[in-house]
């Protein structure tokens, strides 16, 4: 089939963004609109003295200003609510984020107060006018910092708020006996989730409750969410998510923006607007990664693997209004030992507060910090046992013979064959001729074998819609912030029904439409939709049998169903089901999914890069990528998907930090001091798909969103450590900037 699951069809969705006519929540313009303004603290730590708005409030144009007592008990605060338990058996300490500043700040951006105006400029001017007191205090930076300092919140013991673990310690030091131990700290240093299109809010309410169009992962999450915040239910609202310009995560958390835009929408009977800027993201939308980890790796004399030893400290920032807890714990640090054959694991995770940023979950999620150790740790291990990156994979990867394969962390492994495509990626990236092209040059090469745990889960839903004059309508629980969903999911329509692929309209992103959903996060989308739409498919069919009785006079076990097609078995007397729509009525199919399905997709990526002596520069000069996603249903999207998430890789490991001084200033405040990477920074990426397909999926798909992002750490930042020893300098920290690299070269 033309436009069917496999096919490189073009996105169905691009004309309209690249003709301007794409629709954001800033597009959204409703009669007698009041825009807010926030305000926010400049200081990182502090005892709030008041916040006197009385001339804003008197300003002209302002309709209303909120305070934390002029909103006391109206909402609940932020609260993560995961319900983990730590090490010990104990609760996490949950952290609820204040939607207003009460008596005490927390961090630099934190909001203390919101002004709502007839226009942008008025609320902006109003938003001067309040009159913030902040007696300054000592702020804690670091999360080693923190683990030792006093407590940052009032009624906290310590500034630790969990310690998790995984494995087994006592096997860990039975495997460490007389091994040669490789050991490495890593950083993964904090970044700024920076999509292009910045967050937002537009609500009006009226006697039903309120209606919002937010710029969001998950329509029916954000329900959930403000809902809780507003403390009422989720069927007062109708939640819609536009066209979304990125989220990478950060667009799935609650942010204090939103109840607080809902709750002066229902106070002044108006709509209210809210949109993010650059500036104001950098400071306030959750952030990512900062995670410091001692590791330690036991090989034998010939690169066996024998054990893992680890040992990680999280900072979560001043609150935990989200998955932050979760990030560096459940959802990924049970992925320790990578995919290779090691039994004896054990990995601990503490997480703390600080007075930054909350953190939260980015794309990968704690996947690209914890792959990132492993493959650092393989690299150091070959460089040290004297063997190549790929030998030392070679001889560790869990072989297909294994298959099914638990890992000591507890994850399945139901179809994968890491040799071969480690084999295939050499000869993709012509290894054996690195040294010849990197004769005269500093330059450096890098290996990292990544898998991702995909899926998610457990709610997802999908309808599918022929109505009567043939025009097909899908609705699913599932937002695209950029990742082609309008597309991909008409094909799986098309290919199960046999139905025009250009009739099929997708439609996400309205709480109205569906009863239910969990959104777009962990690359779950394809491997959870895919389900709910076949079960919706298979809907449509029987319907359109049991129809097909009456209009073709025969009875049901003489009807079979084919290409789009109901058929009298052995006649030439068929309905198409848009012929069958138009005779009888529209058909209407719903599937719905329950269960925690997950999958692994896996991959080898190999980076080359050479550095200027004289400057420090890294330049990426070559990439190549091997991934099995099992099948897919768009190889294009599939590709630029992991281009994107290679470039998000690649830009963590050589420019993007978010950096703050001693007292919680933050020092990358604008685009001209936080250093994304550009298209010129980027060569050319070959990418080579490969399928095993997983028969935890009835399409034999693993999902791909955010594998580029997990893959793409490790081997960029193997490719750069890999240039510095041949160069005889010591390992570096990333970002791999050109300061820190220079002085690494020269031992400063």
């Amino acid at each position: 089939m033309k436009f069917g699951i496999g096919q490189a069809v073009k996105r169905t969705e691009d004309p309209r963004f690249l003709t301007g006519r794409g629709q954001y929540v800033d597009d959204i313009d409703l009669p007698e609109m009041l825009f807010a303004q926030v305000v926010r603290s400049d200081f990182a730590a502090g005892r709030l003295l008041g916040v006197d708005a009385e001339e804003a409030r008197r300003m002209p144009g302002v309709a209303l200003v909120y305070t934390a007592a002029d909103i006391a008990g109206r909402l609940a605060p932020i609260s993560a609510g995961m319900g983990m338990v730590q090490a010990d058996g104990s609760p996490f300490v949950d952290v609820p984020h204040p939607h207003l500043a009460e008596d005490t700040v927390a961090y630099v951006g934190q909001p203390v107060a919101i002004v709502f105006a007839h226009s942008r400029q008025a609320a902006l001017d109003a938003a001067e006018a309040v009159a913030v007191g902040i007696e300054p205090s000592d702020a804690v930076v670091s999360a080693q910092d923190a683990l030792h300092a006093a407590p940052i919140h009032e009624g906290l013991e310590g500034n630790r708020i969990y310690r998790w673990e995984v494995g087994d310690p006592d096997a860990v030091a039975r495997a460490f006996d007389n091994a040669h131990i490789v050991q490495l700290d890593v950083r993964n240093q904090r970044l700024a989730v920076t999509p292009i299109e910045p967050r937002g809010i537009v609500v009006r309410y009226d006697a039903q409750g309120w209606e919002i169009w937010v710029s969001n992962q998950g329509v029916h999450s954000a329900r959930s969410d403000i809902a809780r915040d507003l403390r009422t239910t989720p069927d007062r609202l109708r939640v819609h998510a536009p066209d979304v310009g990125g989220g990478f995560g950060m667009k799935l958390i609650d942010h204090p923006e939103y109840a607080l835009c809902a709750l002066a929408a229902q106070q002044t009977g108006r709509p209210v607007k809210w949109t993010s800027t650059r500036a104001e993201a950098l400071l306030s939308d959750v952030q990512a990664r900062d995670l410091m980890t001692r590791a330690e790796a036991a090989f034998d004399p010939d690169g066996t693997l024998l054990g893992l030893r680890w040992r990680s400290t999280s900072n979560v920032g001043a609150f935990t209004p989200g998955f932050g807890a979760g990030v560096h714990t459940s959802f990924s640090a049970h992925l320790i030992g990578g995919v290779y054959d090691v039994r004896a694991v054990h990995h601990v995770v503490e997480g703390v507060v600080t007075n930054t940023t909350p953190v939260d979950a980015y794309r990968g999620a704690g996947k690209p910090e914890v792959l990132h150790v492993m493959e650092r740790l393989m690299s150091t291990a070959a460089r040290e046992l004297g063997l190549d990156q790929v030998a030392i994979r070679q001889r560790n990867l869990i072989r297909p013979d294994q298959i099914p394969y638990r890992t000591a962390g507890g994850v399945d492994f139901d179809a994968i064959d890491a040799p071969a495509i480690l084999n295939r990626a050499a000869e993709l990236a012509d290894v054996a001729g690195f040294d010849a092209r990197a004769r005269g040059k500093l330059a450096g090469l890098g290996v990292a074998y990544y898998y991702e745990r995909t899926g998610g889960g457990p709610v997802e839903m999908a309808t599918i819609h022929i109505a009567a004059d043939g025009a097909i309508t899908a609705d699913v629980g599932t937002e695209s912030a950029g990742q082609g969903h309008e597309t991909a999911w008409a094909q799986i329509v098309a290919n199960q029904l046999g139905v025009p692929f250009e009739a099929i309209t997708v439609r996400r992103g309205d709480t109205g439409s569906l009863p239910r959903g969990s959104g777009t996060g962990g690359s779950r989308s394809a491997v959870q939709a895919s389900r709910s739409f076949l079960i919706a498919a298979k809907d449509v069919v029987e319907q359109a049998l049991i129809r097909a009785e009456d209009l073709l006079e025969v009875a049901r076990t003489d009807l079979e169903f084919r290409d789009g097609t109901v058929r009298v078995t052995g006649t030439d007397r068929a309905m198409t089901l848009i012929e069958i729509a138009a005779q009888s009525g529209p058909l209407d199919g719903v599937g719905e999914v329950d269960s925690v399905v997950t999958t692994t997709p896996n991959g080898a990526h190999i980076a080359e890069v050479e550095v200027d002596p004289e400057t420090g520069h890294v330049t990426l000069t070559r990439y190549s990528v091997v991934d099995d996603f099992g099948n897919v249903i768009n190889p294009m999207i599939v590709t630029g998907q992991v281009h994107g998430g290679v470039a998000q890789g690649a830009g963590q490991v050589l420019c993007e930090e978010m950096i703050r001084d001693a007292d919680g200033q933050p020092l990358s405040g604008s685009f001209m001091d936080y250093a994304m990477p550009r298209a010129a920074d980027l060569p050319m990426i070959d990418v080579e798909l490969v399928s095993v397909p997983t028969p935890s999926n009835p399409l034999g798909l693993k999902g791909c969103g955010e594998a580029g992002a997990v893959a793409a750490v490790g081997a960029v930042a193997n490719a750069v450590e890999d240039a510095l020893a041949r160069a005889g300098a010591a390992p570096c920290m990333p970002p791999y900037t050109p300061g820190r690299v220079w002085s690494a070269l020269h031992r400063i």
